[in-house]
């Protein structure tokens, strides 16, 4: 008999709050953590906005001398990590450490580490290259740097699925605790793009908004005047249990994850397939796998990264999905005020589901003023909405036609 696999911690950190009390006060509160980009000068660049994590400091974390050879987007999901396991009130020193793994998505990886290395071997040549650029670099190291602070033997995964990458490592690690194959596992996803040529490499796709005199208005998904998605950076964790391992040792219980859809557009390198069936397979998959019907379904997290393109091809594939029920859902897309995190938004969004289930309160879609007649479902415009929330699903969509969605419930003994 499959184990039910339950949310007992959560860790954050975000373009609009590091810790999740913060994020959630934040998103709830329609803060947009979108501005001009300082990282570089971005004056050279058509998109010069993006949704950077603020103060960010990994002193409580991690060691000055071990920082410095990580990569930043490894220091996020350590930090986030061990938020996660502080929230979950977890006692390493009493787990079965070959029983708990780390699964983490990263569609990217060290891009700042590769970029800055680049410049060493053709400012300074090949014999001053770091030794540790490659495992600075490496995506699967954010897992490995986990494991490694907190000893943990079990499997340990890198997803990478461009932007579906922690919705995939969410679903992978509810599979391995479903099956018994592990106790606990921390999971989520890290994102560290807000370098000059990850920014240039999206700004030649014209994949982007231009709208660089509002950046908090940029990000606008579903609305009828979006010109592009806004980059964001940061990383979101969760300690994930079978529910046995969980109450046996009395934690807290957020929430449930009991479905999980995978499947691929087969499409295209970058656009979506404009029919939407592969992101409609997701979901049914997501759907049956959590043996709900879609009227069961209160609440969902979009995708809405803000594209022309992409965010009807979603409408489109929720409509085909609940037919009816499709007006009664509340939709929103929290990429209106972190940002897309790549990498990372399959996490940080199932993290706002879980939150939203348990706190019965969903975030809005900040910056939704002129309706699409392509996009006409309820996209709780502008103001969080209390309401009752059992179900919610998350989307995730990747360039090369991936796709995934999670379920997640109300926890009941």
């Amino acid at each position: 008999m499959s184990k039910r696999v339950v949310i007992t911690g959560m860790g954050i950190v975000s373009p609009v709050g590091t810790g999740l009390d913060n994020f959630w006060t934040a998103l709830t509160s329609g803060v947009s953590g979108i501005a001009r980009i300082t990282r570089f000068d971005p004056s050279d660049y058509t998109t010069q906005i993006a949704g950077e994590v603020k103060d960010f400091d990994f002193s409580g974390y991690i060691d000055k001398k071990e920082g410095r050879r990580m990569d930043r987007f490894s220091q996020y999901a350590v930090v986030a990590a061990g938020m996660a396991i502080e929230d979950a009130s977890l006692n390493l020193d009493s787990i079965d450490r070959e029983r708990t793994g780390v699964i983490v998505g990263s569609g990217i990886g060290g891009m700042e580490t590769f970029e800055d290395q680049c410049r060493v071997l053709v400012n300074r040549g090949p014999g001053r290259i770091s030794p540790f650029f490659v495992p600075m670099m490496i995506a699967n190291m954010a897992a490995g740097q986990i494991a490694i602070k907190y000893g943990l033997q079990g499997p340990n995964i890198t997803t990478l699925t461009a932007c579906a990458s922690s919705g995939n490592a969410l679903g992978d690690a509810f599979k391995l605790l479903q099956r018994d194959d592990a106790d606990i596992v921390i999971t989520g996803g890290t994102e560290a793009p807000i370098t000059q040529l990850a920014v240039a490499g999206f700004c030649a796709a014209r994949a982007m908004s231009t709208n660089n005199d509002n950046p908090q208005g940029a990000s606008r998904p579903f609305d009828a005047n979006r010109d592009g998605f806004v980059m964001g950076e940061g990383a979101a964790m969760m300690v994930m249990e079978t529910l046995e391992h969980a109450e046996k040792r009395g934690a807290q219980i957020y929430a449930e994850i009991v479905g999980y859809g995978s499947s691929c557009d087969a499409y295209h390198i970058t656009a979506p397939d404009p029919n939407g069936k592969g992101a409609a397979n997701a979901m049914k998959m997501a759907l049956k796998d959590a043996a709900l019907s879609p009227a069961e379904v209160q609440y969902i997290n979009a995708h809405g990264t803000s594209t022309p393109a992409g965010d009807p091809v979603e409408v489109g594939a929720i409509k085909n999905v609940f037919g009816d029920a499709a007006g009664k859902l509340a939709v929103s897309s929290t990429k209106s005020m972190t940002g897309h995190m790549l990498g990372a938004a399959g996490a940080i969004e199932g993290a706002v589901c879980v939150m939203a289930v348990k706190e019965n309160l969903v975030p809005p879609t900040i910056n939704y003023e002129t309706p699409d007649p392509e996009c006409d479902l309820d996209f709780v415009p502008n103001k969080a909405r209390k309401m009752n929330v059992d179900v919610a699903l998350t989307n995730s969509f990747g360039f090369g036609g991936h796709n995934v969605t999670l379920a997640f419930k109300k926890f009941k003994a």
